[in-house]
Order: structure tokens, then C-alpha cells, then sequence
């Protein structure tokens, strides 16, 4: 909860303030923005990770929640009529109610907590399928080197060849052509070292990923065994 940023709502400032205070007390706070109905607007830009709606004007609670991400997740503690809450909540599916009671401090906080974790894990797997996209991408461009590696080979090959067939016969060529064919045969032995290089790499991955796959199959054969 320590890099979550969380904005309370509220023209009551001794609801923001002891709400402030209760988080504080905390071992992890978060970072707590405290803002009133009149000065919200550009709080919206920030995406806060938890929003509590306190007290505020009814005129103006409902068009300030409806100004946040309907994945933005928001806590109202407050009076609220029976038939807007299903309304704010068409719109914020992870909206929670909690009402003004004695306890609304620590149900208030537990609920939080329990969103800010949430709010974490989401953020957590979203990172984690951007990481796979991105190694997907790389495993396909491997692939497609893979396919193309005979293609290449073949090319780099004729090039070779041609080039040295040239350079056996210097004398029909121009100093100028002749140091162009040498570049031109230094460059395609450079490559073919780095083909060489990356065919090697191919060969250690498929032995690594050999070996794990023998290693997963073994520990529940090992399981079974233990049992």
C-alpha cells in the first residue's frame, strides 16, 4: 500500500481528516490527497488507485464520479439514496457502500485495503502480459530467423564464393574494385560467423529448455513416489 495513491472526496473536512489521520497510524500509508467538490477536477488526471467519496454536496457527487475511469475503484461513505446507488454503480461496477456507522473508520479501512491489494494484482498481471507479448513477439521473430537460416546461409555462401573467385584473379580488377569485393567478403564472413554465433545460442536454448521439461516431468513421478 505504499506507492498506492488514494483521493478522498469530501466537503467535510473532519471526515478527511480523520480518515487521513487512521492512514497515517498505518505501518505502509499510502498517499493520501485530500480534496473538496469545488477543487476536484484536476485530481481526475492523476488515476488514483482508490477513490473514498465522503460527505459532499449532492448536486455535485454524482458528476464527479462519473468523471473517474469505470475501473477506477471507489468507496462511498456517505448518505446515499436507495435509487442512485444502483446507478453509480452501473457505472463503477467496483464501487462499495459503506455507511456512516460507529465502525465506518475500520470497515472503511479494511475494505480499502482489500481494494488497494486488488488494485496491485491487477496492475501486476497487466505488466505480466505485456512482458509475454513482448517475449512472444521476440520468440516469433526467433522463429522466423530460424526458418530463414538456410536461405541465408545459401546467399551468404554465393557471396563468398563469388567474391573470392574475384579475388583470385586480382589483376582484372582496379584497386578500387578490388578493396570493395575484400569489404564485401569481410562483411559476408561476419555475417555468417554471427548466423553461426545464433545457430549455436538455437542449439543451448532447446537444450536448456530440454532439460526443465525433464526436470517438470520428474518431480511429480518423484511426488508419486514420496506418497
Amino acid at each position: 500500500m505504499r506507492d498506492a495513491n488514494v483521493l478522498i472526496l469530501t466537503d467535510d473536512a473532519e471526515f478527511g481528516r480523520l480518515l487521513s489521520a487512521c492512514w497515517q497510524a498505518e505501518q505502509l500509508a499510502p498517499r493520501v490527497t485530500v480534496v473538496d467538490s469545488e477543487h476536484w477536477e484536476g485530481q481526475v488526471a492523476a488515476s488514483p488507485d482508490l477513490v473514498v467519496a465522503g460527505p459532499m454536496r449532492d448536486t455535485n457527487r454524482t458528476k464527479i464520479l462519473r468523471s473517474f475511469e469505470p475501473t477506477t475503484a471507489v468507496i462511498l461513505c456517505a448518505p446515499v439514496d436507495s435509487k442512485e446507488l444502483p446507478s453509480l454503480r452501473s457505472k463503477h461496477p467496483r464501487l462499495v457502500h459503506v455507511p456512516l456507522r460507529e465502525d465506518w473508520r475500520q470497515t472503511l479501512l479494511l475494505v480499502a485495503g482489500e481494494s488497494l491489494r486488488r488494485t496491485a494484482a491487477v496492475r501486476l498481471a497487466r505488466e505480466a502480459e505485456r512482458h509475454a507479448q513482448r517475449n512472444e513477439h521476440q520468440a516469433m521473430l526467433g522463429r522466423y530467423m530460424m526458418d530463414m537460416k538456410h536461405s541465408v546461409n545459401n546467399a551468404l555462401t554465393s557471396m563468398l564464393g563469388n567474391a573470392e573467385l574475384l579475388l583470385l584473379e586480382p589483376g582484372q580488377l582496379s584497386s578500387q574494385s578490388l578493396a570493395q569485393i575484400k569489404t564485401i567478403h569481410n562483411m559476408a564472413q561476419r555475417i555468417n560467423e554471427i548466423m553461426q554465433r545464433f545457430s549455436s545460442l538455437s542449439s543451448e536454448m532447446r537444450e536448456v529448455e530440454t532439460a526443465s521439461h525433464a526436470e517438470n516431468q520428474e518431480e511429480p513421478a518423484a511426488t508419486g513416489t514420496r506418497r
